[in-house]
C-alpha cells in the first residue's frame, strides 16, 4: 500500500536544514548570544523538521514531536537504528516539558553541544537519501 505524501513535506525539509546551519553558524562563530540551551533548543528543531519532512514524506506523522516519538516513527520506516536511536534518546532527556508534573531541563554543557551537532549532521545524513532522492514523474 503506498501512502499518499503530506504536501509540504519540502518546507519541513527546508526549515530543518535552516535550523541546524544556524545552530552549527552560531556554535563555530562562538556566538555569545546563543546560549548552550538555545544551541539544543535549535538541534532540536532541526531534528524535528528532518525527520517529519521524511515522515510526511511517506504520508505519516509521529505521535507526539518528543526525540523518542519521532524516532519510534523513523523505525517504523526504517528498521532498527539502533546507534541513532541511543543518540536521540541522549537528547530527549534534557528536557521534559511535555508534563507539569515531570517538567526538568538540563543545561548542556559545551562538550553536549558538541555532540548535539554531530547528531544533527547524522539525522541529515541518515535521512537525506530519502528527502532528495529523484522522483520520478513528481514536481519540485
Amino acid at each position: 500500500m503506498k501512502l499518499v505524501q503530506i504536501d509540504n513535506w519540502r518546507d519541513y525539509r527546508r526549515d530543518g536544514e535552516q535550523f541546524l546551519r544556524t545552530a552549527q553558524g552560531a556554535y563555530n562563530k562562538k556566538k555569545k548570544t546563543f546560549s548552550t540551551d538555545t544551541l539544543y533548543n535549535l538541534t532540536c528543531m532541526a531534528i524535528e523538521k528532518l525527520i517529519m519532512a521524511f515522515l510526511m514524506k511517506n504520508g505519516d506523522l509521529a505521535e507526539n514531536h518528543t526525540m523518542g516519538d519521532l524516532l519510534r516513527a523513523l523505525q517504523l520506516h526504517l528498521g532498527a537504528i539502533p546507534e541513532l536511536a541511543d543518540k536521540l534518546l541522549y537528547m530527549n532527556d534534557f528536557q521534559e516539558i511535555c508534563s507539569l508534573e515531570h517538567f526538568t531541563i538540563r543545561i548542556p554543557s559545551e562538550e553536549d553541544v558538541i555532540r548535539f551537532l554531530a547528531i544533527g549532521e547524522e539525522v541529515r545524513a541518515v535521512l537525506y537519501p530519502h528527502l532528495y532522492e529523484a522522483q520520478s514523474g513528481a514536481t519540485h
